[in-house]
Parts: structure tokens; sequence; C-alpha cells
């Protein structure tokens, strides 16, 4: 019987998928326990649901959180699959976990007592960024995400304006409760679209590509090394130089943007005198990056 090497290409990204998605669940249940809650700030999602009930009754945002997403998962298991639907069940674990053990700080612990739009900007930025991250490596806090998760899966709209549609209502319905306000559900709003700002930040930058034309006499190492190193595939055009009237050869390239300065370094390596053009695109869909969705 084989032994598990935890240390092989796609065992490591497993694992490491796992730890970046325990640290962005760290981040949003330490947002929602050191500035939200303080300040009683309303949110989307099955967390703002908690939070709602809490404020109202004083249950424990980790039981309502937990309850609820008990009976979405088994949507999750149906519908966008078992690998997810795993994820899913990690993700609101720890995040129940994290409820449960952090303690909630007092009003004045990190901003002034009376400074709740400070404790709104912060709180949305923090938990917005770890949202971000677990969305990046696949992972899912259960809820809303659930569903925000299904819809960008078949239709090209981002997951932040999802969770936006989901959210909005969920916020809104505090004004019916003793503790609601107009001035509460502003700041829930703004909570709201400055954590779905942050998710967008984080997944479009990391996945933002760009697109390189190398013109080198050297092209058939630097295509390899691309080719090897980087592990994207390189296209090689023929060409002709106007002035010289002499055929070039020019490799292209499409990498992720975190990918170039590894392109660069490859280029200077081989053959410092090339010419290289880099330059972003919209959009890459196919293997490697993003899947053709349907609107």
């Amino acid at each position: 019987m084989a032994k598990f090497n935890p240390f092989t290409k796609k065992n490591w990204i497993f694992i490491r998928q796992y730890i970046l998605i325990t640290i962005g669940l760290f981040m949003y249940a330490a947002a929602w326990k050191g500035f939200l809650l303080p300040h009683q700030i309303t949110g989307g999602g099955v967390t703002g649901i908690g939070a709602i009930v809490y404020y109202a009754t004083g249950v424990p945002i980790f039981i309502t959180y937990f309850v609820i997403n008990a009976l979405l998962i088994a949507v999750a298991l149906r519908i966008i699959g078992f690998q997810f639907s795993l994820r899913t069940i990690y993700g609101v674990a720890m995040i129940t976990l994290f409820f449960a053990v952090l303690p909630q700080a007092d009003p004045g612990t990190f901003v002034a007592p009376n400074d709740n739009f400070m404790a709104c900007l912060l709180g949305g930025l923090i938990s917005g960024t770890g949202l971000g991250i677990v969305f990046l490596n696949n992972g899912s806090s259960g809820g809303t995400d659930i569903i925000a998760k299904i819809v960008n899966k078949y239709y090209n709209i981002t997951l932040g304006r999802i969770l936006l549609y989901c959210d909005v209502l969920i916020i809104c319905s505090s004004y019916f409760f003793e503790f609601g306000t107009i001035e509460k559900i502003v700041y829930g709003l703004t909570n709201m679209a400055i954590s779905n700002l942050a998710i967008d930040m984080v997944i479009n930058g990391v996945r933002q590509s760009v697109q390189f034309f190398i013109f080198s006499k050297e092209y058939e190492q630097i295509a390899n090394r691309i080719n090897t190193e980087v592990h994207r595939g390189v296209t090689i055009l023929d060409g002709t130089g106007w002035y010289s009237q002499q055929p070039v050869k020019v490799i292209t390239v499409i990498a992720r943007k975190n990918e170039s300065s590894m392109i660069f370094r490859i280029v200077k390596e081989i053959d410092p005198d090339a010419f290289v053009s880099q330059s972003s695109v919209i959009a890459v869909y196919g293997k490697g990056f993003d899947v053709i969705k349907s609107k």
C-alpha cells in the first residue's frame, strides 16, 4: 500500500488551499467579533441573520449560524458537488468554532465606542478580504455563499454582486426588530458594500491576466523555459521586421499577473536585449484560466 506523501505537488496544493481557507475564515470571524458585533452592526448572509437574532434575543451567533447552515449544506451536496460541499462543511465548522471561542471585543477596544462608521469600515474590509481568500481557494463560509457559488458557476456574474442581492433583504429586515433603526440599516448596507468590494478586489486582483509579445533570437530557449517553469502554453508567430526586412519569431504568452516576474526573469537571463511587450487583458477563458460561462 502506497504511503501518503504530503510533499507531492498535488497534495501540497490541497494542503495549501485548506491553510488559506482557514486563514480567510479566521479573518471573517475576527472581523465580526472585533468590530461588527460590539457596535451592533448588521450584515448579510447567515451571519447577518445570526447577528440579528443575537441582538434581539441574546442567542449566541454561532448557534444560529450552525443550525441554518446545517440545512443549506444538504443543498450544496446535491447541486454544487461533493468537493465544494466538503469544503463548505469545513468552512461552516471552522467559523462556528471561531465564533464560539473568539472573545467578543467591547465597544471601544479597537475603535472609539461611538465610532460606528470606523467599525463598519474595518469590519467590512477585513471580513471581505477573508471571504475573498476563501473563494479563491474554492472554499465557502456557507449560507448565501452557496447560492452565490451556484449562480457564478453557470453565469458570468461576480460573486460580490450575487451576495449583494441576497444581503440587502437580510439587512433591511433588521428594521422590524427593537434594536433596528435607519442608522443601523445604513451602517449594515455600508458594511455589506465594503465587504463585497473587498471580495471582488481580492479575486480579480489575483486572477488578472496579462499577455506577452516577446521578440528574441533565442525564442526556443525562452519558450521552453516558460513552458517548463511557468507551466504556460507558448505560441510562436512568424513576423517580418519592416525596417530590416528580416524574418523574426514572436513568442506569445498569456499568463496570470503574478507570474509576470517569472517570465521577465527568464527573458532577462537568456536574452537581456529581447524586446518585450506586456499588456493587460480583460478576461481569458480556457484551460488554465476561467471557464466560459453563458449569460
